[in-house]
């Protein structure tokens, strides 16, 4: 398994299978050795909503996205001192960052409430496998040292030398490098806000576009197979211009509602399977580890698995569901896989 974050870019990596085909199948797919559990992908709770929770939510909110504003019912979620920290426990077992309390994923509209604390900000630059937030994180970042006297600058200029070094991104270093040696004037800024907002605004608009289709799917007014041609086209064109956080939300409530045929679940989670690990192994264990979800589902995902990844991709999403169900301690996950890793020898 090769999850090199520096090289992960789901808007590259989707549908990079090995027949190079957006079938059903999984057949090709290489294996995966038990001793790459250790690039284990884990967080502290789940990101999912309940499944309790109304299921024409998706569609009520069709003109909408998860924005920053959830947090508001959570003000710990973003302000929390520890956020700095939890981002770096998140960089540090390799997964997407998540706001504090783990009830969602990081999105780029987090950074422009201005209750993100520039420590985490720049955490998220340097370590987030989401590209679009990790340049979302350079704005607070950038303005900050913008309203301070030359003088005061050097600290910041400090602190985007490393992200130049250090950043995951491409995109990110050459930010980061732009700004820094324009000495953060606001033209610059601005320049890098509105390329930003650029590349998002059509997947935005491609995102409530899907949703209507979601809608007639609920609806019975369109079948399987045709709704899965959009599901493909969908994410083929959203990816890499989309927050994952965003697409997270989208399929999650997908495997949630009652209104969508399971039939239709079922084929899904055959897509998801062939996905790269990263995501692969956040998205399906939302599903297994969603509130109330049905068995025959449940079931299905666990069929799947067995069939179609090799062991150690096996051993990854089993850690990370009992992870986030907090049936494991990030100790424990640690302890398991260094054992696993021993019996390999």
């Amino acid at each position: 398994m090769t999850d090199n974050p520096r090289n992960l870019d789901w808007n590259r990596a989707l549908y990079s299978r090995k027949n190079g085909k957006g079938g059903n199948g999984s057949k090709d797919l290489n294996p995966t050795p038990s001793s790459g559990a250790k690039q284990i992908y884990i967080s502290g709770a789940p990101t999912i909503p309940a499944r309790d929770a109304s299921e024409n939510g998706l569609i009520r909110e069709e003109n909408k996205v998860p924005k920053a504003q959830d947090a508001k019912t959570s003000p710990t979620s973003l302000s929390s001192g520890d956020l700095a920290d939890h981002f770096l426990n998140c960089a540090k077992l390799g997964r997407y960052l998540t706001v504090a309390d783990n009830s969602r994923f990081i999105i780029t509209d987090d950074f422009r409430t201005g209750r993100i604390i520039p420590t985490a900000s720049a955490i998220a630059a340097i370590y987030s496998k989401d590209n679009l937030v990790a340049q979302a994180a350079l704005l607070p970042l950038s303005e900050s040292a913008h309203r301070l006297s030359l003088n005061d600058r050097e600290r910041f200029e400090r602190l985007f030398s490393l992200i130049e070094e250090q950043a995951f991104s491409d995109d990110v270093r050459s930010s980061a490098n732009v700004v820094r040696r324009a000495h953060f004037r606001e033209t610059e800024i601005r320049a890098l806000d509105a390329a930003l907002g650029q590349k998002m605004s059509t997947a935005r608009l491609r995102y409530r576009q899907f949703l209507e289709i979601i809608k007639k799917l609920m609806d019975n007014k369109i079948t399987a197979g045709p709704f899965l041609d959009e599901f493909r086209g969908f994410t083929e064109e959203v990816a890499g211009k989309l927050d994952f956080g965003i697409y997270s939300f989208c399929l999650d409530r997908l495997f949630g509602s009652v209104r969508v045929p399971v039939k239709v679940k079922k084929l899904l989670v055959l897509e998801l399977i062939n996905y790269p690990p990263l995501i692969r192994r956040e998205l399906i264990t939302n599903i297994l580890v969603y509130r109330g979800q049905i068995k025959e589902l449940i079931e299905f995902v666990r069929y799947a698995i067995t069939n179609e990844l090799g062991q150690g991709a096996m051993i990854e999403i089993e850690l990370l569901e009992a992870f986030k169900l907090r049936q494991l301690s990030m100790a424990q996950i640690e302890t398991s896989l260094a054992g696993a890793d021993g019996n390999m020898r």
